[in-house]
């Protein structure tokens, strides 16, 4: 007997490299690595990264020495700078480019394309009517064309006599290109944010003056081609902030009614300044450099004086509010003495002392401030490592005690001067001023996101609002020989699921009677009874 075994053919190469492809632009594998990127983006929420928070990555590895360190090298605290991240990001582009260039391909094609022919038998069509109207049937071709044209349907141009084949909802399809094209923009547009854009924050007390230079701010977030000598140095300074809190309402006691501030800014030192009104929800934009004021709280004016009087840290010290009253942390840190003298503890803008609790702030404005300190020495900043300038790190430093050998904790209110036990000097609290937290970002990517935006909205909403159809109208002369009587038919096909399909194709007849100015078909077929 012949060997009848089935041969199967072998892809190669080029069969496998052309599988992979298609694979790869297909519309599920584009739904899935969007579901995909949304899920790696997860651990950048979970985690410290380091790109924003150092002080936390570094304190979460001393915390979890098992799993910090594996943590770390499968890129949790760099997510969005991590390889298998890029790779997901990289893959989806590549995903909807693959998508969309075939498609427009194909759109375009139809679009240069003529609508089919109306085929034989109409009644197997989806949506169909038939009745008789009193009009010859060029008439009816005529009105049949002008109702198409009025609800913009492109019309075959050679149909065979007493047809009419037009085609409409293009847009639909328009649509469905330009979500996918702005999609992909959004990620590009992300992505050129994240490469070329930088943010930093800063805080600023009133009556000071900020330069923007990457020295001046507190934190400072840049992408990876970003070259710090292109930062503009732009100059604000924050002449007053207004913060006013609720004082009568007893439902509502210490809630915030008024949160902004006046600045006077320059595009750079020595120009000429301006004038302008910083608020929440309301930023300020200087040469593409958006600022926006967060935050606010409290910052004494400090001195502290060695023991010949000479001083030795004078400025204003911001404290973090840390209840809706405004309980707020801080460090003041000495570095000019050895070994460096620190200072930890509370600011509190109105105080009261609780039983249970101690020393509070039962309000959030400036009623009664004062300062609670505790005191230590040693080195402020072992192995120079970095850290929050709200928090002092004592794992190098020793409490100071006082001649009685309690624990030194100081109590200070504006004006008032106290001594430091042992002959350290004196610590004073001259004044309260506010600082406001400013946050300045540079996107470029921001325009072109919000852009892309909107023209994925539309474009949804042309894919979810407009229906593909093709429309046929065939007229015929009366079988019972009635001397200007014309049957018409009217069909309809849909690409996809159309519930108003067989309304689409009454509309049309309805215009077209409407048209002609016949009686009612239907009134027609009672009198043909």
């Amino acid at each position: 007997m012949a060997d009848r075994t089935v041969q199967q053919p072998t892809l190669g190469a080029v069969g496998w490299a052309r599988f992979i492809w298609r694979q790869l632009t297909s519309m599920r594998t584009a739904l899935v690595l969007l579901l995909l990127l949304a899920v790696a983006a997860i651990p950048g929420s979970i985690y410290p990264q380091r790109s924003i928070d150092p002080v936390r990555v570094r304190e979460y590895l001393e915390d979890n020495p098992t799993v910090g360190p594996w943590l770390d090298r499968v890129g949790m605290f760099d997510v969005f700078a991590s390889p298998w991240f890029a790779a997901i990001y990289l893959l989806l582009m590549v995903s909807l480019v693959g998508c969309i260039l075939p498609r427009t391909r194909q759109h375009i094609r139809a679009l240069r394309a003529q609508p089919p022919r109306a085929p034989r038998h109409l009644r197997r069509l989806p949506a169909y009517r038939t009745e008789v109207v009193q009009a010859p049937e060029e008439e009816v071709l005529a009105a049949a064309r002008m109702a198409l044209r009025a609800r913009r349907y492109r019309i075959r141009k050679d149909d065979r006599p007493g047809e009419v084949s037009a085609e409409g909802g293009y847009l639909k399809e328009t649509g469905n290109l330009f979500f996918h094209v702005s999609l992909l923009a959004v990620i590009v547009s992300v992505a050129m944010g994240h490469l070329l854009g930088w943010r930093g924050e800063v805080i600023l007390p009133e009556g000071q003056t900020f330069t923007s230079t990457v020295g001046r701010y507190d934190t400072l977030q840049v992408g990876p081609w970003v070259d710090l000598d292109d930062i503009e140095p732009f100059v604000l300074t924050l002449d007053e902030l207004r913060v006013d809190f609720e004082a009568e309402n007893e439902a509502q006691l210490g809630a915030p009614r008024e949160f902004s501030g006046t600045v006077t800014t320059a595009p750079a030192p020595g120009e000429e300044t301006t004038e302008r009104v910083l608020a929440v929800n309301h930023p300020l934009g200087l040469d593409g450099t958006s600022i926006y004021l967060l935050g606010n709280g409290y910052a004494p004016v400090v001195t502290v004086r060695d023991p010949d009087g000479e001083v030795l840290y004078q400025q204003a010290t911001p404290f973090l509010p840390q209840d809706d009253n405004y309980s707020s942390t801080g460090a003041i840190k000495v570095a000019g003495t050895e070994p460096n003298i620190g200072f930890y503890g509370f600011f509190l803008p109105t105080l009261e002392f609780d039983q249970e609790l101690g020393p509070i702030s039962v309000f959030p404005d400036l009623a009664a401030p004062a300062l609670v300190l505790g005191v230590y020495e040693g080195d402020l900043f072992p192995e120079g490592r970095a850290q929050s300038v709200y928090t002092l790190d004592v794992a190098s430093m020793d409490e100071v005690f006082d001649d009685d050998g309690e624990r030194t904790r100081v109590l200070l209110t504006p004006g008032e001067t106290v001594d430091l036990p042992g002959g350290r000097g004196s610590i004073e609290m001259s004044e309260v001023v506010r600082w406001g937290g400013l946050a300045v970002r540079h996107d470029p990517g921001r325009i072109p996101v919000l852009v892309s935006s909107i023209v994925l909205l539309a474009a949804l909403m042309a894919m979810l609002l407009v229906r593909r159809r093709r429309l046929f109208v065939r007229v015929v002369a009366d079988p019972e020989g009635r001397e200007g009587h014309t049957v018409v038919e009217v069909a309809g096909l849909a690409k996809g699921a159309d519930a108003a399909l067989q309304d689409g194709v009454d509309a049309l007849y309805e215009r077209i009677t409407e048209s002609l100015g016949t009686p009612a078909a239907r009134a027609l077929t009672e009198d043909k009874a």
